[in-house]
């Protein structure tokens, strides 16, 4: 069985119970037919570590105590998902400061309002209802899961943090004698407080390894730059 803090490889599913509404999946062939494919995604296993809520708590405490290899449903109460629906998040707002935004305001539209994401309910006369919970706020959710592998690679371990953390796909590691080489293929160097937060969390998270190096790695058409000013 896994534990707290062990390195997993995983696949799951999360609906809305009472609705039966796929919202999210790993899996790209049901996302399509779900209708929640996203082409700037990336489908497929996933690595976290639990403990770490790098997915929505409730999935996070139901793979604690799971085998490998069985398939899994849990059922996540509102509080351990998209959190209960707050009254002090719906407001009503003057149905002009859409229009100034070239906005018709319309039950269901989306809208983003001084930096806040919203859910238009209702527009009667001067005044629009805009609930700034989340859309998923308030529901039951079930996830279907299914603990692929316990991962043991402190390679693996160190790019699913730093995907966690960045959502950086194309980083290189290298772990040798204790010391781990981050290259990240990034147009602007991490802030120092990123980087040690960062190192923090892979001491933490992998003992094996005592000291963390970041390495920005250039692209090709830096490459290509750096070669001709040397002609």
């Amino acid at each position: 069985m896994v534990e707290k803090k062990d390195f997993v490889e995983i696949e799951y599913t999360g609906k809305v119970k009472d609705l039966d509404i796929v919202f999210d999946t790993t899996d790209e062939k049901k996302a399509k037919e779900s209708d929640v494919y996203d082409k700037n995604a990336s489908y497929g296993q996933i690595i976290v570590c639990i403990g770490q809520n790098q997915v929505i708590k409730g999935l996070d405490k139901a793979l604690e105590g799971k085998q490998t290899g069985k398939n899994y449903t849990v059922l996540v109460e509102p509080e351990d998902g998209f959190g209960k629906k707050d009254a002090k998040l719906i407001d009503l707002i003057a149905t002009n400061k859409f229009i100034k935004q070239n906005i018709q305001p319309m039950p269901g539209l989306q809208v983003n309002m001084d930096g806040r994401i919203g859910t238009i309910k209702t527009v009667s006369g001067g005044r629009t209802l805009v609930d700034f919970n989340h859309p998923l706020a308030g529901k039951q959710l079930e996830y279907e899961f299914k603990i692929n592998r316990i991962v043991e690679d402190d390679k693996e371990k160190i790019r699913s943090i730093i995907d966690m953390s960045l959502n950086l796909k194309e980083t290189e590691v290298e772990v040798k004698d204790k010391k781990a080489e981050i290259k990240m293929k990034i147009k602007q160097d991490l802030p120092d407080p990123v980087k040690q937060v960062i190192k923090d969390k892979i001491k933490e998270l992998v003992p094996s390894v005592e000291q963390v190096n970041f390495i920005k790695k250039q692209d090709d058409k830096q490459k290509e730059k750096q070669q001709e000013n040397k002609k």
